[in-house]
């Protein structure tokens, strides 16, 4: 995330701008659900249904969300994912705890969106680890797969990122706050290469 990867939740409005203008829409739910179906058997997700049937986690979408906070951040972002450069993200404690959102664990399934709301991947966590921010370390930069992939462009974009965010939430930035890294892997579709 450089301007930050943080995930915004697809409901949650973008700061400055209105879903009429650009701004990324509220995803519509069938869209969701054909992206999930579709993402699910491509991904080799639902093979046990054939013999079990489809079970009620299965026939419901995993959350869906956007990276950053603007819809070109979110498809800048996404760009990354699906060019497979992008294999990380982070997103600082404060902001779940103000949307009221879990930290990710391992194997979490989720969709994310473009800038303009639609489904377009389906990620699943394989990593997660919460550090201070000031202790994010030269992987999980490179990782991250934005600007020039160094710590010291990651350090910038992102306490750019979280001041801007953090005041919002009436929070300051502080280099020894929480930040959850988190690893993954896009599942559907396959990245570009």
């Amino acid at each position: 995330m450089t301007p930050t990867d943080h995930h915004r939740p697809a409901d949650e409005p973008v700061p400055g701008e209105d879903s009429g203008a650009g701004g990324a829409d509220a995803p519509d739910g069938d869209e969701i659900m054909d992206f999930w179906e579709l993402a699910r058997g491509s991904a080799g997700l639902g093979r046990l249904a054939v013999v079990t049937g489809v079970g009620a986690q299965a026939g419901v979408a995993p959350p869906a969300w956007a990276f950053g906070d603007s819809p070109r951040l979110a498809d800048e972002l996404l760009g990354l994912v699906l060019d497979g450069v992008k294999t990380a993200a982070s997103v600082s404690v404060a902001e779940l705890e103000a949307a009221g959102e879990p930290v990710p664990s391992p194997g979490d399934l989720s969709i994310v969106l473009d800038g303009r709301g639609h489904p377009r991947a389906l990620l699943r966590t394989t990593a997660v680890r919460v550090v201070p921010f000031d202790e994010v370390d030269d992987e999980h930069a490179e990782r991250e797969g934005e600007d020039d992939r160094t710590l010291a462009s990651w350090r910038h974009e992102h306490e750019r990122y979280f001041r801007r965010v953090l005041a919002e939430l009436g929070q300051e930035f502080e280099p020894t706050m929480p930040v959850v890294l988190e690893r993954f892997e896009c599942r559907f579709p396959a990245p570009r290469r």
